[in-house]
């Protein structure tokens, strides 16, 4: 969905007394942890909305070589989750603009993080919502699953 729909949406949702559920991140090679993570967050709400970085913020997360994939092909592959129900692309570093604009009753991050330690937990505070920590424990990574691809090609080249 279009970033400046984000608002009027939240606006709705809250208007129909659904609870909305908010995760985010960069999903830039989709697998488990990522799946189970957004199955987590689904489980907060009534509706899960979905914030994925866009390609200029992966960039300056994770370094050159980032995002292995653009927005819109990440972002087709999380809306085509079943348990996702909208999904918005933004640019900045982290979630605040978003979590402000949206107003969701819960915001999930997953287990690589504590409730103190979500950079966005003092806006969910100041909106009257909560964090919840969602998933199963951090055993997936982006960065180690492409590492591990690098090595078998090299592996697989001498």
């Amino acid at each position: 969905m279009p970033r400046r729909d984000l608002a009027a949406l939240g606006e709705r949702l809250r208007r129909e007394e659904r609870r909305i559920a908010f995760a985010n991140g960069c999903f830039d090679l989709l697998h488990v942890g990522h799946v189970r993570y957004l199955q987590g967050a689904r489980e907060q709400g009534d509706v899960l909305v979905v914030g994925v970085n866009s390609d200029r913020s992966v960039t300056a997360l994770k370094g050159p070589g980032r995002p292995l994939f653009k927005a819109e092909a990440r972002c087709e592959l999380v809306a085509a989750l079943e348990c996702v129900d909208y999904v918005v692309v933004f640019d900045e570093l982290n979630a605040e603009s978003v979590l402000r604009d949206l107003r969701p009753d819960v915001h999930c991050k997953g287990t690589d993080y504590s409730v103190e330690t979500v950079p966005e937990r003092e806006v969910m505070k100041a909106l009257g919502g909560v964090v919840r920590i969602v998933g199963d424990a951090k055993s997936h990574s982006t960065r180690e699953l492409v590492a591990r691809m690098a090595k078998r090609i090299v592996t697989s080249d001498t």
